[in-house]
């Protein structure tokens, strides 16, 4: 350009019909200016001139001639470009060297869309769908089978078992019984409501008890001494005439020897040894 300013600033030649630049007020001839203030190509390495249009990126420096992909040489002026390793390279070179491929399609995730990231897999955003009703999942709970994602009401829906109780679903843990699936706070004594997780139990008509609801209401008693006979833990017990013993019950009514792998013989409801029943 040229202008009123006399002098150069640096060299002080005048600058009366000749281009000159300005730099903070300051005006400079184009050869002290480029000598001083013109940045260096990044591609060229030569001095940006201040006629030549200067591209800028993270602080480097290109002509505009200069501006191009590291790769295949076209002219990213304009263009939608990406950095790797300090190289700049077109979208199409980029991706094909360095993008991620999409987990779901296998299709390259193009530089400066948006991507997910679930379990060390890639996806297009517009891809990591739920299975089953295909809404996008986002960053929302998911749980995953067979290699397919499905948000969290879609899996209940689909898979998940229901508590025989109370019909809700069981999201972890759980109890199963009679091939029946249970939580575990509602698998309880059928008669005292009692936690079973983890108890003794004993069913009865496809119910679980806890060992005393059960022997307070279903189990036979002793003749003897009027407890439940339980057999829990493979206890014996003897049963003649629809009366019930238990093992270390069974004796006779006389002597009180075990009658227990022995003859006896019974007088009214006495059970008794065949030496004491004999005499």
């Amino acid at each position: 350009m040229t202008s009123s300013h006399t002098d150069c600033h640096y060299c002080l030649q005048s600058l009366r019909g000749r281009k000159y630049a300005l730099r903070e007020e300051n005006a400079y001839c184009v050869t002290c200016y480029d000598s001083l203030f013109a940045n260096p190509c990044e591609e060229c390495k030569q001095p940006i001139e201040c006629d030549s249009k200067d591209l800028a990126y993270k602080g480097r420096h290109w002509h505009e001639r200069c501006f191009k992909c590291a790769k295949c040489n076209r002219s990213l002026v304009e263009k939608p470009f990406a950095a790797k390793d300090e190289l700049l390279l077109c979208t199409e070179c980029y991706s094909d060297e360095y993008s991620s491929k999409c987990f779901h399609c296998q299709k390259t995730i193009m530089p400066g869309s948006r991507k997910m990231e679930f379990k060390g897999s890639s996806w297009h955003e517009s891809c990591f769908v739920c299975q089953y009703c295909r809404q996008p999942l986002g960053t929302k709970p998911l749980i995953t089978k067979d290699n397919e994602n499905y948000c969290v009401p879609c899996f209940e829906k689909q898979f998940a078992h229901h508590c025989y109780s109370c019909k809700k679903v069981i999201t972890s843990g759980g109890v199963t019984y009679h091939d029946k699936p249970w939580h575990k706070e509602c698998f309880v004594c059928a008669g005292c409501k009692t936690q079973l997780s983890g108890q003794r139990f004993i069913s009865k008509d496809e119910y679980p008890y806890c060992v005393d609801c059960f022997s307070r209401l279903y189990a036979k008693k002793c003749a003897v001494c009027k407890k439940p006979i339980t057999a829990l833990g493979g206890a014996k017990f003897i049963s003649f005439e629809e009366r019930q013993w238990h093992g270390e019950c069974f004796n006779c009514a006389k002597c009180s020897v075990s009658l227990v792998g022995h003859g006896f013989l019974t007088r009214q409801d006495d059970v008794l040894c065949h030496e004491c029943g004999s005499a």
